[in-house]
């Protein structure tokens, strides 16, 4: 094979890139993510409380404790990162203990209702990218209490009440969960959750919706999963 001079100074030259480590730099910024993150403003309603995950990573917790009564409350806030993003949430009815009961010993002792709204927003583009909707996966750990009728009226109810208590699957934040098992999240009405507080403060899109599992008054404690799509 016959090379000529520019031909061979070509060659030392790109023998000199390699050596000193240039093309190795330039390919691996190349083989980069091009992803930057994206600051991501949340709009939540819930009732009672709720705890937002990015993996382990805590993003918001509700300001307003589960176990405080008439802790329904909306949480505005932002957050940073990349698409998509798998996201995690804990929901949680106000109960005062595991018969899933509140005010306990009073002639208004009874089993509270549940209910969760929320929407994700691209501050920079103001688009929607996710939405509370049924095409959210959860599961429920906590259900109390299984005998309803009989609880309520019970004046001993830790003694009557019965409930079902399951730990949270080992890392199911992950991304890599495999939550294909768990059922897709059930939409309510707004006269089912009938919000209170300040859940007017939000413009709602109209895809937004409330949800639960299908029963708003024995399942206490819900986690679910969702994913906020890449910008299109």
């Amino acid at each position: 094979m016959r090379f000529d001079g520019y031909a061979v100074m070509s060659l030392v030259f790109m023998g000199w890139l390699m050596s000193a480590g240039y093309l190795n730099a330039a390919e691996s910024t190349l083989n980069k993510p091009t992803s930057m993150p994206r600051t991501i403003k949340a709009q939540i309603w819930v009732d009672n409380w709720f705890a937002l995950y990015a993996g382990n990573v805590l993003i918001k917790e509700d300001s307003v404790p589960y176990n405080t009564e008439r802790s329904f409350n909306t949480e505005s806030f932002t957050f940073s990162t990349t698409l998509p993003a798998q996201l995690s949430v804990i929901m949680k009815d106000f109960k005062q203990d595991d018969t899933g009961l509140e005010y306990i010993g009073t002639p208004h002792q009874q089993a509270g209702d549940g209910g969760f709204i929320a929407q994700f927003i691209d501050a920079q583009t103001n688009k929607t990218l996710s939405v509370s909707d049924d095409s959210w996966r959860c599961k429920v750990i906590h259900q109390a209490p299984l005998n309803l009728d009989e609880c309520v009226k019970s004046s001993n109810p830790q003694r009557v009440c019965k409930s079902k208590i399951d730990p949270e699957p080992v890392n199911w934040k992950s991304v890599d969960y495999d939550d294909h098992s768990w059922p897709h999240i059930t939409i309510h009405s707004a006269w089912a959750v009938q919000p209170h507080g300040d859940f007017n403060w939000f413009d709602w899109k109209l895809s937004t919706k409330f949800i639960w599992t299908p029963d708003l008054v024995r399942d206490n404690t819900v986690l679910c999963r969702f994913t906020l799509p890449k910008i299109k």
